[in-house]
């Protein structure tokens, strides 16, 4: 098949013609006054539209160059056509939302610590390679080193899609410097990935539901920021989900960013035990599970990345390490899709 013709068949199962029509909609409800009475709602709709135009400008300016390429234009244009096919596998509720990666240094003391600033950082590099926002809204950081626990936040088309398969354990082996002889130290990191729910009416939480406790900011922060009770901690009682956020200025903007983050864990726990309503996950919760580790990073004695669930593999950790993660997210959104008969393509 052609460029033309995969373009055509590319356009039949993204629904841009569909897409186009959401997207006039939406700016014809924004020339109303009513739609920016509900904060929250003209938010999320803006959000959409933004998506929406994203894509369809993509598909639409790659379809300009198809009809004006010649022959040594073709690979290129196949790897764009490859990117946009990615989009097929989206089918997820929740999949063309932007993401909450929650994380958590686990079992090796400050390496651990020091793996989990690594990761963090990793991610941020990969939103920062996709053109994508992205911003810490929460840290603990070790009392030597490294992070104990973090939230970034990132905005981008179909970002919970691309990295939900992300969520587990991470393992990394290398010489530690943190010790006087660097041996070799394994050390631990559960990454956590949650779509952020900017619309409350996909996640309704019963405000009898949750405690809401403040006090005084640990992290950096400029005037006010640790002179006050800024910081917030939202407790989720028939779950024992707890959500803290302190990095932003003042206490309603961390309350406000808090309940995100916790409709987002929510809606994470929903999908993961096939449920539709808050109400059937009442009763024990227990954090995720540490278990086997889905992906490897080895330094030392030898550089090599490998996924344990897809087989891809990269000898050049450090490449990885800076972002360059294209190629694990697609061999991942591809299993996915093997697992989960719905998302089939």
């Amino acid at each position: 098949m052609g460029v033309k013709e995969r373009a055509e068949e590319l356009r039949r199962l993204l629904g841009i013609d569909q897409k186009k029509e959401r997207i006039q909609a939406i700016e014809a409800a924004m020339n109303e006054p009513s739609f920016w009475l509900s904060e929250n709602h003209s938010q999320a709709e803006s959000r959409e539209l933004k998506h929406l135009q994203d894509e369809v400008s993509h598909f639409d300016e790659l379809e300009s160059l198809i009809d004006i390429a010649d022959t040594g234009d073709l690979p290129v244009l196949e790897n764009e056509l490859n990117k946009l096919e990615l989009n097929v596998y989206f089918k997820g509720k929740f999949d063309s939302h932007n993401v909450i990666i929650n994380f958590y240094a686990g079992a090796g003391g400050v390496d651990a610590q020091d793996w989990t600033e690594m990761l963090v950082r990793m991610y941020l590099r990969w939103a920062e390679i996709n053109d994508a926002a992205a911003k810490i809204i929460d840290e603990s950081r070790g009392e030597e080193a490294g992070i104990k626990s973090a939230t970034v936040e990132i905005d981008l088309p179909y970002a919970y899609g691309k990295l939900k398969g992300e969520s587990g354990v991470h393992r990394l082996v290398r010489q530690s410097p943190f010790n006087a002889k660097s041996l070799r130290q394994t050390s631990f990191a559960l990454v956590e990935i949650m779509p952020e729910i900017e619309n409350e009416t996909e996640i309704e939480i019963d405000p009898k539901d949750i405690r809401i406790d403040v006090f005084r900011s640990g992290g950096h922060g400029g005037q006010s920021v640790n002179t006050t009770d800024s910081a917030v901690r939202v407790t989720h009682l028939p779950t024992n989900i707890v959500v803290t956020c302190q990095n932003e200025r003042s206490q309603l903007q961390n309350k406000e960013t808090a309940l995100r983050v916790l409709r987002s864990r929510l809606a994470k726990l929903l999908l993961e035990q096939h449920k539709e309503r808050i109400n059937e996950i009442r009763g024990n919760f227990s954090s995720p599970e540490w278990g086997n580790q889905i992906r490897s990073y080895v330094l030392h004695p030898y550089k090599l990345v490998k996924d344990h669930r897809t087989g891809h593999e990269s000898t050049q950790p450090n490449e990885v390490l800076l972002g360059e993660l294209g190629g694990f997210i697609e061999a991942e959104i591809k299993w996915l899709a093997t697992q989960n008969p719905e998302t089939k393509v």
